[in-house]
């Protein structure tokens, strides 16, 4: 290789040498680095590339063959120098690069440190800085130390060799390893390099500003490198440095203003699309800068970064993206028709959210967007610290403008905004370049936070930064993830509207001294008179209010002082006198002072009409110059030719000090230097003093980069993301912390944040810096107690103070002090003492300026004592402006104002953190003076003034008010006006204080207590309203803590936060909840409510123990005896062991233990275990014995549940009835076999109601008193709402037994309970008593109970336990299966949602999916539901009654087989289908309840059966469950999941239905019968045991003595008569005086129906002649069997959506809210009349069941209309069941129940059949020919034929007519379809039979005389002509009613198909002969309406069909 060089003396031998030793060493060094061959210096080799980072100055000759290239090129690590690698291929001396890299290697050998390479880098960026020798001579030696001076000396001495640039780049094939050449081959060949260099062509331009990014604009780099860390840049060209006597200034000139590229136009407005166009109404085209903007931010999504000086218009470049986002959102599509102008906003779907950096910016910024956007009506507001939006204004704005510490807050909470956060669809963060500030560490959070959401969710949230020019523009943009070839566009100044001049002006003298301060005014002048002279306007900012005047007043004298007033002057301007006119009306003096000397004052402190006059009149040109403060530059756009910083230092209450003028307001202060329309170039000054010179003049001109200030707030934010739930582990932590601009920074110049820079080689992505600092801070929260943070399994979790902390916004460091210092009897002397220590407030300093003021303060406006005697603490500042500023004293001080503002913007909200911290250590008392002082800091009274300050009254009102301090609110509420007026001499303030007293408001609370066990006791808080609402002050929502606490120790027991709507003012509130208790017991409890906004409205409520009696908690419990398990051979039957030996060999522990008992003897039995433990088997046994002992009879297993009886039905279906040859018969509410069936059957599955039903007529149905074992499953149910019905099945059939001296075995089964004794006494269980522990399970089970903390609303809490809920799985059950339980059908949508989008965040999104993709494609065809389309892709089922039944049972498949891991369900799974799984996770105990429109707890039982699904038998060792439950809860559920749960009677409140039923069953006749009739429940047992539980009040000492036993007889005595007289009431029964009870005719068809009475007495109350078909659907949808209706959230809306698209409106329900379970009833009646399809799956099952009643209300309604004679009604009652089985309404036209016709079709076609049967009975000709007219679709023909060929047709025939009765016969003259006789409803849910009413009436009147049902009987079969007769009787009991009589009519009407109706009519009835009637005459009875009050179904065979009974 030929260098050109010098040559040296030495002789060329020794030159030889040195050359191989050094090949050598350079081999070895090659061969070490093992490099790749290729070369070059692409970009690509670069991995962080920086625009201040200059490249390589390789031409472009390269070759790859060049090994000095090679090595460069390969260590091209990024580093923030710009020389990085200057040329390595420079001259050839002895000291060249590789002399150099020889150097290193050796040195690398023998010094343990940094690498060969990094040393030569580190060298080779020290030469090529700018340092001076000396300080390089120093550095070098740290590197190298002092054993290598000479090396050092070598290198100073050769720097300039060693960095000299290459002339040319080396030839291709003559490589270092070529020969040596003699001197003149060398020479030779150095003239051919001269020559061939000479006529070469030029290469092309070098590269040097690093990649080239396509929207950079700006001009050639901003200069030189000055320091060797690339830190700083040099001063535009043309800059200048001058020195004055008292100053030295830069001056740095405008740059020229830049015009468009060649081929580039602005973009005009008319050639936007419509969106725009009316956005930018009255522009004519965009700018330069928005044109080059406008392709990315409004066609594209990108995410963008625009760097701009101010003033190049940067919110409409913003308007822009916000623009974009509307347009997804509007239809139509701009993009699609763009020059629509009219566009529907879909504004429920996004937000936008613009975070500006200052409120006065917000309010501009929402003022600029709202006016733009009004036409598009949507709604812009502002949220900052002054501007709280509720939730529904929320809700109501699509863009909201914040500043970034609002935002903040608002995503701290994660949930409780949650609907806002996830609709964010565009962040807009202006002034980005704020990173540097000290505020900068929120926007790094937020911008975290949501690119963290945008991952997690794969939401799209777009992110624009705006920011002011940086240098480092390009790590911004990394930070906020913008793509730098699309989104990131940067503007240098030539983008400036006006380009701006900048001096800056360092003022001589020390800073702080009179010298300065002096020096800065007379500079100040001498440059606004420089000004003045070139007729320019000037602003002078100054940094306090005061100054302002000050400085005017100083300008004045001083131009005076140097004669130059007149350049001040006004006097000439035209505009002048009208000024001085207009100035007159202003109350400023200052300001009529100063305006004829010319000068103008602005801030803040003004009156706004003297702001706005100031704007004007400087505007105007009228004032010359304007002295203001920096919120003129923010807050109002209004320019000048010149502006003057004049001083830096601004007055900080944060800081407590004066502070450095922020960059922000520099930049943005320059920014109103010049005005577009008067001057080519703008002047801003900047008057500081010398030592801040460099430093302002450094970053306004953008040398320095910005940098991050993260770390200092890093504790603090790591707590927010902790809390929030982002945030769970360390390695999480760090990932978050990769998310931030101080990680962008920490790469790109490590050594500023402390990393070294072999650090920074071995770790490039810092993960172990990260750590490192994630665990000091997680280290430090732990400490303060703020999360648990567990170092081994490195997991991170909040603690209830750490989220009061990250809510309230409180530094760790106070938390520290509060944890200290809290004490639970602090005083508010003591609390007000505890939030001046807080860290916020570390910074106020005491002046002492202000020491007088402060002891004035402290002496007249400070009723509490200050701990520190003197003023000069921060502490005690704090403390005196604190009290003062609730004392309301005025400040004089200005910097004392602006101190105090700002202790009280922090101490209300520190003192709310300290309230939330008190309860949650559960301390009353503290709570209590927390509570008022949070109160007295907002409304700026102090607790013992009296509450009415709280409203606007007169001074001298109160004054009087204040002087009867002992007159509370109460007192004066019980006073009227004129007594109020006199008490405070004023009458007129009398009726005002009256009024206000009216709305002031307080809560009235009253309590029942109920006593679980002896350490439970239940509460019932009722809160009823004692005010009016005024919505003037109580606006919408008022809310209140409520709370109970220990009247000794006022320890809280419980406490929750209530809401009072205005809308629910009038409702019921109910609180409900548990408190534990202890001994001793205190004498009373408290509950308190006290209001979270108002002093004074506080409610205490005692709450006595005086007649509590807490029962005895008698757990007895079996233990598991260790025995031997029995084989199945002991079954000593073969049939039985082949069935059982299929499944087991051995029966279990328990199974053995009980077995003896339950298949050999007869005794009762109570068996508690656990679910999952083989109950099922041991029932079996008792069933064995039932059938082996006594042949013949029947088992009825009653279960309370149609899923657990449709799952017994099928268990057994399945395993036992075809083997043993027994019948089996399901009865439920879906499925009502006839009494053949019944009669038949041998085991006889039910739910309690029907069997109710059933046994209720035991008299009567033989079948009843043949069964010979009831058994009965979950009989713990007993307590809930359905436990009546089990009570008095048992009651019952122990009667019959005892009735019918054949005795019935009980076995009950429950889980284990802690009153087993009780229960089984009860059921007479003697020896058979089974109860076993909650520990007894095949499987042992795992329980974690988790607490969450209160959060308001129920999504938000159930949002919260999502992400608990993912991680719960990874940690206990990663591949097994899974159970998620969840309250509600809505909440299975949500909750897979959340869990497939943290799936999404992990490597392999379908980590639950376990089929093939070909198996899902499969699955996925098959299912109806969207939800559960989307979930099943990814691994999790869905399981809620609201799917069809197909997606259900695809779910249970697909998770029993394994294919998918997760099963999201509601409870009923946990009840109907027996799927384990390994780990069960009860996400939330509450559910939607809507009779109390709120949230309740479930029952214990629900949970515990949840729980008992997780373990699998056959697979696990272990089960976990997992339940997530309020913190509040924690305690209870611990409590009873370890002891079980005591069961209590529910059956007093409903009582009197099941009274009514016996005595219509003639079961009770007396009053004592009644009575009797109570003892055989278990109630009566409870009574006794636990009377406090039922209301019965009886003193501690009389427990258990007589006179309890008297009491609780007279209590049962006041319930019976209670019920019975509810029943009279309803016309049910009828009381005698001598105590008898007699049934009624209503009694009975209330009972045969089982009906509730209360529906009986709605309807007899409404009846009446010629009703509506409107009234009598409402009668029925009123009725009470719909009280239960379930209805969720927000269903009202769908309802009132519903309701107005249907024919009848709900206004029969006035007064009833829509969502009222009758109105919703009506409403889903009303939908399947229409056909209307239902808007969600949840209705479709709420429609069933709706549709399930009604059948039974509507035939009891028939008959109660019968009984009262109505035949009108009756008539329309039978139309409305006629149309509810048809699906039609009664004005449809009739045909249209068949297939292919609508209900349209025309009425007027009159060659159309009318009615149903004129139809059936058209010939076949005649057929075709209505089949031709109807133009029925082909596809529909073969169903409409089948259906046609259903439809009855009749022939009635009335015979036998006696005077006593007649007989009808019906015959159907066309043939059944099959056996039942099934018509033709194919809307209907269940199948229904053809059925008819015969109706005997009077001719020509309303009366109906008799109804009859009358069905095909059974025999008939299919293809039999169906036929039925019936007999109907006349009354003819009341006298003289034969003569009107004669003529009667008989009316067959169809049950089911609308409008059949065969009437016959002019009967003529035959004379009653005389003696007969006489007879009849004495026997007057009941016979009319349905035969003795039952309706009598007559059929022929004899048998009946039952039509319509059922649960």
């Amino acid at each position: 290789m030929t260098v050109k060089s010098a040559i040296m003396s030495a002789s060329i031998d020794s030159a030889e040498e040195k050359w191989k030793a050094q090949l050598t060493a350079m081999k070895a060094a090659i061969a070490e680095l093992k490099l790749p061959s290729s070369s070059g210096n692409s970009e690509e080799s670069v991995e962080f590339d920086i625009p201040y980072v200059e490249d390589d100055d390789f031409s472009s000759g390269n070759s790859g063959d060049d090994i000095w290239d090679v090595s460069s090129s390969a260590e091209n690590q990024e580093s923030s120098d710009a020389n990085e690698n200057a040329d390595r291929s420079s001259p050839m001396t002895g000291y060249g690069p590789q002399w150099l890299k020889s150097k290193c290697i050796g040195f690398a050998e023998r010094k343990q440190g940094l690498s060969a390479e990094d040393l030569e880098e580190h060298i080779m960026h020290l030469l090529a800085s700018a340092s001076v020798e000396e300080e390089l001579q120093s550095t070098l030696t740290d590197i190298v130390g002092f054993d290598d001076l000479d090396f050092v000396i070598e290198l100073i001495a050769n720097r300039k060799t060693l960095i000299a640039p290459s002339p040319f780049a080396a030839a291709k094939d003559e490589g270092i390893f070529g020969k040596l050449q003699t001197k003149r081959e060398r020479e030779e060949a150095l003239r051919k390099r001269d020559y061939e260099h000479k006529h070469a062509t030029l290469g092309p331009s070098l590269d040097r500003d690093g990649p080239q990014y396509p929207h950079v604009y700006k001009a050639h780099s901003a200069g030189n490198t000055l320091d060797h860390r690339g830190k700083k840049y040099g001063l535009t060209v043309g800059s200048e440095r001058t020195e004055h006597l008292l100053y030295e200034e830069y001056s740095i000139p405008a740059t020229k203003v830049g015009t468009l590229e060649k081929g580039r136009k602005l973009v005009k407005i008319s050639e936007m699309d419509g969106l725009c166009k009316r956005t930018f109404k009255g522009y004519k085209s965009l700018n330069r800068m928005q044109s080059l903007v406008y392709p990315v931010a409004y066609q594209t999504s990108e995410n963008i970064l625009i760097c701009a000086p101010t003033g190049a218009g940067k919110t409409d470049a913003a308007m822009l993206t916000i623009l974009h986002a509307i347009g997804q959102n509007v239809s139509p599509n701009p993009a699609e028709s763009p020059n629509t102008t009219d566009f529907v906003v879909n504004f429920e779907d996004f937000k936008v959210v613009y975070v500006a950096p200052m409120k006065a910016l917000a309010a501009e910024i929402t003022q600029k967007l709202g006016s733009r956007l009004t036409w598009l009506g949507i709604q812009v507001r502002e949220f900052t610290g002054d501007m709280h939006l509720t939730k529904k204004e929320i809700v109501q704005t699509q863009i909201i403008v914040t500043t970034p510490e609002k935002w903040d807050v608002v995503t701290r909470k994660g949930t409780g905004d949650a609907e806002l956060v996830q609709k964010v669809r565009l962040l807009i963060i202006d002034e980005v370049h704020m990173l540097h500030d000290d505020r900068g560490a929120v926007l790094e959070s937020l911008v975290a936070r949501t690119e963290r959401q945008v991952e997690s969710t794969q939401s799209l949230i777009r992110i624009v930064g705006l920011s002011a020019t940086l240098p480092n523009y390009v790590d911004v943009a990394d930070f906020l993830k913008v793509n730098r070839y699309a989104g990131l566009f940067y503007f240098d100044a030539s983008f400036r509207p006006v380009p701006l001049e900048q001096h800056f002006i360092g003022v001589k003298g020390k800073a702080g001294s009179k010298t300065s301060r002096d020096n800065i005014d007379t500079t100040a002048f001498e440059k606004v008179r420089d000004m003045l002279e070139m007729d320019h306007q000037v602003m002078v900012f100054v940094h306090s209010r005061n100054d302002t005047f000050n400085t005017a007043k100083m300008l004045h004298t001083k131009a005076i002082e140097q004669v130059c007033a007149d350049l001040f002057s006004p006097n000439n301007h035209p505009l002048y006198e009208a000024a001085v006119k207009e100035m007159q009306s202003s109350r400023g003096k200052e300001l009529r002072e100063l305006l004829p000397k010319g000068i103008g004052i602005h801030h803040a402190g003004m009156a706004r009409s003297d702001r706005n006059m100031m704007e004007k009149l400087f505007g105007n040109g009228v004032l010359k110059v304007l002295c203001c403060t920096a919120t003129l530059a923010w807050g109002v756009n209004l320019p000048a030719a010149a502006v003057i910083i004049k001083g830096t230092q601004v007055y900080s209450a944060q800081d407590g000090k004066f502070i450095d003028l922020g960059i922000l307001d520099v930049l943005q202060v320059f920014g109103r230097a010049g005005r577009p329309q008067f001057q080519d170039t703008g002047i801003g000054m900047i008057c500081t003093t010398q030592d801040k010179l460099s430093h302002y003049l450094q970053a306004v001109t953008s040398q320095v980069p910005i940098e991050s200030r993260f770390s200092k707030h890093l504790v603090d934010n790591l707590n927010a993301e902790i809390g929030l739930g982002t945030v769970t582990s360390v390695p999480e932590a760090v990932q978050w912390l990769g998310y931030s601009y101080m990680f962008v920074r920490m790469q790109r110049n490590p050594l500023s944040y402390g990393v070294d820079w072999v650090e920074s080689r071995d770790d490039p992505t810092l993960v172990q810096r990260r750590r490192k600092l994630i665990i000091e801070a997680a280290r430090t929260l732990q400490q303060s107690q703020m999360i648990i943070f567990n170092e081994t399994t490195e997991e991170l979790r909040s603690k209830d103070v750490g989220r009061i902390a990250s809510q309230y916004y409180i530094l760790h460091t106070t938390i520290q002090i509060f944890n200290q210092k809290m004490r639970p009897h602090a005083t508010e002397a003591d609390v007000l003492a505890l939030i001046a220590m807080s860290g916020e407030f570390d910074n106020i300093q005491s002046r002492d300026t202000e020491a007088k003021e402060l002891t004035k303060l402290r002496d007249d406006f400070a009723p509490c004592s200050i701990p520190d005697k003197g003023t000069d603490t921060s502490q005690a500042k704090t403390n005196i402006l604190l009290q003062s500023y609730i004392s309301r004293a005025s400040l004089d001080d200005f910097a004392l104002a602006n101190d105090s503002n700002y202790i009280a913007q922090q101490a209300t909200r520190i003192c709310r953190a300290i309230f939330m911290i008190a309860l949650n250590r559960r301390w009353g008392y503290q709570c209590l003076v927390l509570i008022s002082l949070c109160k007295s800091l907002e409304k700026r009274i102090w607790a013992f003034q009296h509450p009415l300050h709280q409203f606007d009254l007169p001074q001298s009102v109160m004054n009087q008010l204040d002087a009867k301090r002992s007159i509370s609110i109460e007192e004066l509420k019980e006073m009227n006006a004129a007594e109020i007026g006199s008490l405070v001499h004023n009458h007129g303030a009398g009726k005002t204080i009256s009024r206000i007293l009216d709305t002031f408001p307080t809560l009235s609370v009253e309590s029942e207590i109920a006593p679980l066990n002896r350490d439970v006791l239940r509460i019932k808080l009722f809160l009823t309203p004692d005010f009016k609402w005024n919505d003037r002050h109580n606006g919408t929502s008022e809310s209140y803590w409520i709370w109970v606490e220990n009247s000794e120790t006022s320890e809280i027991y419980h406490h929750e936060f209530f809401i009072l709507n205005r809308r629910k003012l009038y409702d019921d509130h109910e609180l409900n909840f548990t408190i534990p208790l202890s001994d001793p017991l205190p004498t009373q409890i408290y509950a308190r409510a006290v209001s979270d906004r108002w002093l004074g409205a506080e409610t205490v409520h005692a709450i006595s123990f005086q007649h509590l009696i807490r029962p005895d908690t008698e757990s007895v419990y079996t233990d598991l005896l260790n025995l031997q398990p029995l084989p199945v051979s002991a079954l000593k039957n073969p049939a039985l062991e082949e069935i059982y030996g299929q499944r087991f060999p051995f029966f279990n522990p328990m199974q053995t233990q009980i077995f003896h008992c339950l298949y050999h003897t007869s005794a009762n039995v109570l068996l508690g275990s656990p679910t999952g433990s083989g109950k099922t088997i041991a029932c079996e046994m008792a069933m064995w014995w039932a059938f082996r002992e006594k042949p013949g009879s029947k088992v009825v297993y009653i279960a309370p549940m149609k899923a657990l009886v449709r799952e017994r039905v099928k268990d057994w279906g399945a395993r036992l009835i075809r083997q043993m040859g027994l019948k089996l018969v399901e009865l439920t509410g879906d499925n009502t076999p006839d009494t053949r069936t019944i009669r038949d059957a041998d085991i006889i599955i039910t739910t309690p109601e029907k069997w109710d039903g059933i046994s209720r007529s035991w008299q009567t149905r033989d079948y009843v008193r043949k069964v010979s074992l009831v058994i009965i499953d979950e009989i713990h149910l007993l307590g809930g709402d359905r436990g009546p019905i089990l009570e008095i099945i048992v009651s019952r059939t122990n009667y019959i037994a005892a009735q019918s001296n054949n005795p019935v075995r009980l076995v009950g089964m429950s889980t284990a309970c802690a009153n087993a004794m009780d229960l089984g006494n009860w059921l007479g269980v003697k020896e058979g008593l089974f109860n076993f522990r909650h520990s007894v399970r095949p499987v042992p089970l795992e329980i974690f109970i988790d607490g969450f903390p209160e959060v308001r609303g129920f999504c938000p809490l159930m949002q919260s336990m999502n992400r608990p809920t993912f991680l719960a799985i990874k940690t206990h059950s990663p591949d097994k299966p899974v159970i998620v339980f969840v309250a509600s059908r809505r909440q299975t949508r949500l909750t897979a949602k959340d869990l497939i989008n943290y799936c999404g965040m992990e490597d392999n999104p379908r980590r639950f999916l376990k089929m093939s993709e070909e198996d899902l494609q499969l699955n996925l065809s098959r299912v109806k539901d969207e939800a559960l389309k989307e979930a099943l892709s990814f691994g999790i089922g869905l399981h809620h009654a609201g799917l069809v039944e197909s997606d259900r049972s695809l779910s249970e498949e697909l998770f029993a087989n394994n294919k998918v891991q997760i099963l999201v369900a509601t409870s009923t799974l946990a009840w109907g289908v027996n799927l384990p799984a390994h780990l069960v996770v009860v996400k939330g105990t509450q559910f939607f309840d809507a009779k109390t429109e709120g949230y309740k707890d479930m029952d214990l039982t629900d949970v515990l059966q949840m729980l008992g699904r997780a373990g699998r038998p056959q697979f696990d060792t272990s089960g976990i469950a997992r339940i997530f439950t309020q913190d509040a809860k924690k305690a209870f559920y611990k409590h009873f999941l370890h002891t079980g749960f005591p069961v209590e009677s529910s059956l007093h409140k409903v009582l009197d239905n099941h009274l009514g039923a016996e005595v219509s069953a003639e079961t009770i006749t007396t009053k004592q019968d009644a009575l009797d009739y109570l003892t055989w429940t278990f109630f009566f047992r409870r009574l006794h045991k636990n009377p406090s539980f039922y209301g019965l009040e009886i003193s501690v000492e009389e427990h258990n003595t007589m006179a309890a036993q008297q009491m609780a007889n007279e209590y049962m005595i006041s319930m019976v008569d209670k019920s019975l007289g509810e029943l009279e009431e309803s016309k049910c029964l009828e009381m005698h005086p001598n105590g008898n009870v007699n049934s009624t005719p209503m009694g009975k068809i209330m009972s045969y129906y089982y009906l509730s009475h209360r529906t009986i007495r709605h309807l007899v109350a409404n009846a009446k002649r010629n009703p509506s078909f409107a009234d009598v659907l409402a009668w029925m949808s009123a009725a009470t069997e719909y009280d239960e209706l379930p209805v969720r959230h927000n269903e009202d809306l769908i309802n009132a959506s519903l309701s107005q698209n249907l024919p009848i409106p709900t206004s029969s329900f006035a007064g009833l809210p829509m969502w009222d379970p009758h109105v919703k009833a009506f409403l889903l009646l009303q939908a399947h009349l229409s056909r209307i399809d239902l808007p969600i799956a949840d209705y479709v099952g709420d429609q069933t069941s709706v549709l399930d009643q009604a059948i039974r209300i509507i035939q009891a309604a028939i008959d109660v209309l019968t009984e009262l004679g109505y035949l009108s009604s009756c008539m329309q009652m039978i139309t409305l069941l006629q149309c509810i089985k048809s699906a039609r309404w009664p004005s449809d036209y009739p045909l249209s129940i068949l297939p292919g016709i609508s209900s349209d079709t025309p009425f007027k076609n009159l060659n159309l059949p009318q009615r149903l049967q004129d139809f059936s009975a058209q010939s076949e000709k005649e057929y075709q020919h209505t089949l031709a007219l109807l133009q029925i679709p082909n596809r529909d023909i073969p169903r409409f034929t089948k259906a046609a060929t259903q439809l009855p047709h009749l022939q009635i025939e009335v015979k036998n007519l006696t005077a006593l009765n007649l007989t009808v016969h019906l015959h159907r003259i066309n043939r059944l379809t099959d056996r039942a006789g099934k018509m033709y409803a194919p809307r209907f849910p269940k199948t229904q039979n053809e059925g008819w009413f015969v109706i005997l009436c009077a001719a020509g009147g309303d009366e109906i005389l008799g109804i009859k049902r009358a069905g095909w009987s059974s025999g008939s079969g299919s293809g039999v002509q169906g036929s039925a007769r019936t007999t109907l009787q006349f009354n003819e009991a009341e006298e003289g009613g034969y003569a009107e009589r004669r003529r009667v009519e008989v009316w067959v009407v169809s049950d089911g198909y609308v409008g059949v109706v065969y009437k016959v009519l002019g009967i003529e009835v035959p004379d009653v002969p005389k003696a007969r009637a006489d007879d009849l005459g004495k026997k007057a009875g009941v016979v009319g309406g349905s035969g003795g009050g039952l309706p009598q179904i007559a059929g022929v065979g004899g048998s009946c069909v039952v039509s319509g009974l059922g649960a």
